[in-house]
């Protein structure tokens, strides 16, 4: 939320591996975190016995090397200076990312024999510039002033709200269209005109069709600008120029390919967009500001009877209208058009590496980052999810962190019935058996009881539309008195047809 690095501290091996999942999210993310871990006495004469033997690993950092930029396991005290200041110098720098350092048990116990003498650590973590010379500038905004069609691929962005509005600017200049993206935080107004359709997991029909009549393509670290142009263009000839704005090559290694497919580029500036965004709208000039905003999005009513996705959305916008709602997390199920996301906060993302049981950690994490801020925080997530990950639940409510928790609870880990259904249908059986290991209905789980027994107040199952307002009513109001509130709210399973159609595509398929 701040664009400076997390801290966290990892307990020996068993912990890291525990926190491997989170520190892949945060790598796909692109988000700084500086991990503190520890390993038992190196020198064998020291460990004491059977449980510093086995928390005690050779090369520990190898667990998270191939997904952190930086890691160290320094040998002595002033090397543990050096290395922490190089750690977090690195995973502040543009692309940002998890590092790691290792401390030795015997090390952290040894007794300091002169305490070093303290030095200016500002200076030895310099700010790195990630921008472009006024002759590179210059030539990506003479293509983008004259295109006919042009269009914004806003992708990963700071929460600066300067840097957002200077995002609108550079559209407006241009009278581009802008797709965003939600498996990452809010990066343009979805209400704006400029808008093309909604943000969504995969590109949507109209976020598609515009990028495909472009004929100018301007990526601003774009996630998965390769597939994304596939998909636009049904795997033919990409007729747009392409130019794209981004270090995310800087950082492209050959264990796990979240670099994506390769993409076709007319036009590389290796920068930090955020950087280039001033002098490119400075470049391209003054444009009348559009003030026109789409409509507000047109919700399912509140009946009774079995809820879904967007009802929930409908209830949950009525009664928590004037406040400042950020989303911390959203499910696959959610569909963008449910929302509009006008400020860098509405929506902070979600977990980049695709992990599973990561939402309650994620939830609690930005509900800290935002305590204070007077932004309401919200997550949605799904029960397979909330299941997996409900002890951090604990934490929010230990250290005070309010937080409105909605569980969309299909009952099932729904994900991998839609995988079982296509790979029925491939090999010619019985759909009927996808809920097979992937329901969770019999018996019924008390998701309000276990919330509760992480000290939080439960609510639910609320299974009909029309009691929804009055739940999150009360829900609410326990979040605004410093409270966490989880709310169990049974939704009919269901993706968007976007994600349903990704999900449904074969191996190999373009398009």
């Amino acid at each position: 939320m701040t664009g400076k690095a997390m801290a966290a501290v990892a307990h020996s091996n068993v912990g890291l591996m525990h926190a491997t999942m989170a520190v892949f999210n945060a790598w796909c993310d692109r988000m700084p975190v500086l991990l503190l871990g520890a390993t038992g006495p190196m020198d064998a004469a020291k460990r004491r016995p059977w449980i510093e033997w086995i928390h005690t690993s050779r090369d520990q950092g190898a667990l998270v090397r191939d997904y952190t930029k930086w890691d160290d396991q320094p040998g002595s005290a002033l090397a543990a200076r050096e290395s922490i200041l190089r750690a977090d110098w690195i995973a502040n720098t543009a692309p940002m990312g998890p590092v790691y350092v290792n401390l030795d048990a015997g090390l952290q116990e040894a007794e300091l024999g002169k305490v070093p003498a303290p030095i200016e650590a500002a200076r030895f973590r310099p700010a790195v510039a990630a921008g472009a010379d006024a002759g590179q500038i210059a030539a990506i905004a003479a293509m983008l002033q004259a295109a006919a069609a042009p269009v914004i691929l806003a992708g990963r962005a700071s929460r600066d709200p300067a840097a957002w509005a200077l995002r609108v600017q550079l559209a407006e200049a241009l009278g581009a269209k802008v797709v965003t993206d939600l498996k990452i935080g809010a990066s343009f107004p979805t209400d704006h005109p400029l808008h093309a359709g909604a943000p969504g997991i995969y590109a949507i029909p109209e976020s598609r069709a515009a990028i495909a009549a472009a004929d100018v393509i301007l990526s601003l670290d774009w996630v998965d600008l390769g597939g994304t142009l596939d998909a636009a263009f049904e795997g033919g000839k990409v007729t747009a120029k392409v130019i794209q704005i981004s270090q995310d090559h800087l950082l492209h290694r050959g264990w796990n390919m979240d670099y994506q497919a390769l993409p076709v580029v007319d036009v590389m500036l290796s920068a930090d967009p955020d950087q280039v965004l001033p002098a490119l709208c400075a470049a391209l000039g003054p444009a009348p500001a559009i003030t026109a905003r789409k409509p507000a999005p047109d919700l399912p009513a509140l009946t009774a009877g079995p809820i879904v996705m967007g009802q929930l959305a409908q209830a949950l916008a009525q009664v928590t209208a004037g406040h400042a709602v950020s989303f911390v997390h959203l499910p696959l199920g959610w569909d963008g058009a449910f929302w509009h996301f006008t400020h860098p906060l509405d929506f902070l993302g979600s977990d980049g590496g695709g992990g599973i049981g990561g939402g309650p950690g994620i939830a609690v994490g930005a509900a800290l980052a935002l305590k204070g801020t007077g932004r309401l925080p919200v997550c949605v997530g799904g029960d397979g999810d909330f299941l997996m990950g409900v002890t951090a639940i604990w934490t929010a409510v230990h250290y005070r962190i309010p937080l409105l928790y909605l569980v969309a609870n299909n009952q099932s880990f729904f994900n991998d019935e839609v995988h079982q259904e296509r790979v029925a249908r491939m090999r010619g059986r019985p759909v009927e058996n996808k809920w097979i290991g992937m329901r969770m209905d019999d018996p019924e789980i008390s998701l309000a009881g276990i919330a509760e027994a992480q000290g939080a107040r439960g609510f639910g199952p609320v299974t009909s539309a029309d009691q929804l307002p009055a739940v999150l009513a009360e829900a609410l109001a326990h979040v605004e008195a410093g409270g966490v509130a989880v709310v169990d709210v049974r939704v009919e399973p269901g993706y968007t047809p976007a994600m349903v159609a990704s999900l449904n595509r074969h191996a190999g398929e373009k398009k």
